[in-house]
């Protein structure tokens, strides 16, 4: 399970804390955009080099995204960024799809109108971010799908949700590189999850969201080559 960075306390700086959420951040970024490759070996001293920071922050961070399964720590040789495959897509969609089904109904059975003023809103923050804004994107893509469980009062529940999205994102990547992605209307298939979902039809918002998930799956198909890395 995802776990929250630790919090600042008296027995470790502020400055050594910033350096390794910075760190972590950074390489977290370019595992699942595939900068770094899956199965590419992490060498310490070459990311202190590349992210001009200590290796301790680097080491620490690292050590953060092994419990994120971003990264798999090899027995006396250090680290390496998680390898993909078909199988391990496979999980992890099969899960997502079971427990944000439950979580969506949950939060739609439950929602209010600050809960569809929040959704809306981070949909049209969403749909506002410039393609080439890779950061931010990413940053708001999540808080849009986190928004439609954000009423589940299932707290475990949600947390499997937000490492499983994590899990996916990488997989998102290596999908976009079908030559048929492009014609993928993302937009069209956030805006037909929002609007069933403040519709309060469970049904609809269900059947669209999983079926926005099992897309990636359709183009990873057609791309074997980008699982084999």
């Amino acid at each position: 399970m995802i776990e929250p960075l630790p919090e600042t306390s008296p027995a470790v700086p502020p400055a050594s804390v910033s350096a390794t959420q910075g760190a972590y951040q950074a390489i977290r970024q370019m595992i699942i955009t595939g900068e770094l490759a899956p199965g590419e070996k992490l060498k310490i001293e070459h990311l202190k080099d590349r992210m001009k920071t200590g290796a301790s922050p680097i080491r620490e961070a690292l050590t953060l995204l092994v419990s994120d399964q971003l990264v798999e720590r090899l027995d006396q040789r250090g680290f390496r960024a998680a390898p993909v495959s078909q199988e391990n897509f496979g999980e992890i969609l099969k899960l997502r799809c079971a427990l944000e089904d439950m979580a969506l109904r949950d939060s739609l059975a439950c929602g209010d109108n600050p809960w569809e003023e929040a959704l809306v809103l981070a949909h049209h923050r969403m749909a506002r971010v410039n393609g080439g804004e890779l950061t931010t994107f990413e940053t708001c893509h999540k808080a849009f799908h986190m928004a439609l469980l954000a009423r589940c009062r299932s707290p475990i529940l949600l947390r499997y949700c937000s490492q499983l999205y994590d899990l996916n994102v990488r997989y998102r990547y290596l999908a976009a590189r079908s030559r048929k992605y492009i014609r993928r209307d993302v937009a069209g298939e956030h805006q037909g999850i929002l609007d069933a979902a403040v519709a309060r039809d469970a049904d609809l918002a269900s059947e669209r969201l999983l079926d926005h998930y099992q897309k990636t799956g359709t183009f990873l198909a057609e791309t074997p080559d980008a699982l084999q890395e």
